[in-house]
Order: C-alpha cells, then sequence, then structure tokens
C-alpha cells in the first residue's frame, strides 16, 4: 500500500467567508488553492444557522439558505472552471457538538425548514430519509466556544478521526493532537467509519484529506465510499493512516 496507490485527494470540511463568520477566504478563492495543491474535489461545509455564520439571522428562511450556499455555488463555479470537483455539505453545531452533514442540498434545505431546530437524532433521521450521510466532526475537541460536549454514536453514520486544526503542523489552533487519537479510539469501539479533513479556514492551511484509488463522481459517491467498506487513506498533511486510523 502507498500513497501512489490512492491518487484522488478530497478535501470533506472546508468553510467560506460568504458563510462562515471564522472564515477569511471565498469559495472561489479556496477552489483555486485546492487546485493548487494537488486536491481533485472539495466539499464545502459552511457553518450551519446555529453555526458560527454571518448571515442575517432575521431573513426569511428560504432568502437565508440562499445567502448560506453562497460560499459553495461560487467555489463550484471556479471549480468547474479549473477542472476541480466541488460537492455540497454543511457542518451543523448544537452549542458544542458539531456534526459534517452530507448528501442533502440547497432545494432540500429550503423545503425542510425543520431541520433548523432539529435534535441530533431528529437530524439524523431527517437526512438519513434524504438519502444524506452524517459525521461527528471533531467529537473530543475541548474549547471555549463548545459550552457542552458529547458523543452520538446512536446519531451518526461515522466519526471525523483526522482534523487539521488537531493534528496538522500549519494548525495555529486547537493544537491537540490526542483528540484525533481519542476520536479514533471511539470510531473503533463503536464499529463506525473514519473521516478526515483540514477543518480549514484559510486557503493556507489546506493539507489534510481523504485519499481514494478512483475520482468520485459527486457526494453521494462519497457517501458510498465511506459507507459502503471502500479502501481509502487519511492524511494530516504529513503523515498517512489507513481508513481505520492505523498510521501507515
Amino acid at each position: 500500500m502507498t500513497r501512489e496507490d490512492y491518487p484522488y485527494l478530497y478535501e470533506t470540511h472546508m468553510h467560506t467567508c460568504e458563510s462562515s463568520a471564522c472564515a477569511h477566504n471565498t469559495g472561489k478563492e479556496m477552489a483555486q488553492a485546492a487546485k493548487d495543491r494537488g486536491y481533485t474535489g472539495i466539499i464545502i461545509t459552511d457553518h450551519n444557522w446555529y453555526g458560527n455564520n454571518c448571515i442575517d439571522s432575521s431573513l426569511p428562511w428560504k432568502e437565508w439558505i440562499g445567502q448560506f450556499c453562497k460560499g459553495y455555488e461560487h467555489a463550484k463555479e471556479e471549480g468547474d472552471r479549473i477542472g476541480l470537483d466541488v460537492f455540497f455539505g454543511y457542518e451543523s453545531g448544537y452549542r458544542g457538538p458539531e456534526f459534517l452533514v452530507y448528501g442533502v442540498d440547497k432545494a432540500w434545505l429550503i423545503a425542510h425548514p425543520e431541520i433548523k431546530d432539529a435534535s441530533a437524532r431528529e437530524q439524523y433521521c431527517l437526512i438519513h430519509e434524504a438519502g444524506g450521510m452524517v459525521i461527528q466532526a471533531h467529537p473530543f475537541r475541548v474549547a471555549d466556544y463548545m459550552e457542552q460536549f458529547g458523543q452520538f454514536p446512536e446519531d451518526v453514520d461515522g466519526v471525523e478521526g483526522i482534523n487539521g486544526a488537531h493534528s496538522s503542523p500549519l494548525s495555529f489552533c486547537h493544537n491537540h493532537p490526542e483528540f484525533d487519537i481519542q476520536a479514533i479510539a471511539y470510531a473503533a469501539e463503536n464499529h463506525l467509519p473514519l473521516t478526515a479533513g483540514s477543518d480549514i479556514h484559510m486557503k493556507e492551511l489546506l493539507g489534510c484529506g481523504m485519499a481514494f484509488k478512483r475520482r468520485l463522481k459527486s457526494v453521494q459517491d462519497f457517501q458510498q465510499a465511506v459507507l459502503g467498506g471502500e479502501d481509502y487513506l487519511l492524511t494530516d498533511g504529513v503523515r498517512w493512516y489507513d481508513r481505520a486510523g492505523k498510521l501507515l
């Protein structure tokens, strides 16, 4: 098993300044930076309505979602131009626990305003009904902005085992690799698959992600690869791990 056997690298946890208040670059800039760093594709996962977003909360739901999706839409437009796969996702927040949601789109969000105040269990059921996937992001992170903590093995499809903010040598916050060690052990204990992402808020911090033997066709294809036991690698930008989190 070598890195060369997995030539298709994807970023799975990326924020844009169009939607995430903590981000520094636009979707277009993020797409170009990822292309320059050799990524095959990216998944935009901006902070949602109860996360650290920068969208006027007084907007009607449909308008709010329209603004929320701008970072993805700008990244997708640039990705189509430069030959980078760009898929849609988002990061939901619960005053501490956060989840990466994949497999729904702008139209689904507009049609399902009940997702806004869903509990973790309700979120899982709604996203599953739509054919999507829920991954718990950085489940063992300790930070001032997190009011509460918790693990949700019954309400997720997988665990983010490698988070760039914890383990990447480029990161300047949340620098605690033990958070990832705990997440990998937690996933194994609960028989949940692992993902990896940079949790990137500025283009200079790219490096983490997941590498596949084939090019992914869509975000649903990404879900199938994760949930179907497909072979892939995880990386923090320097070190490489197998899909179970074992260092190669």
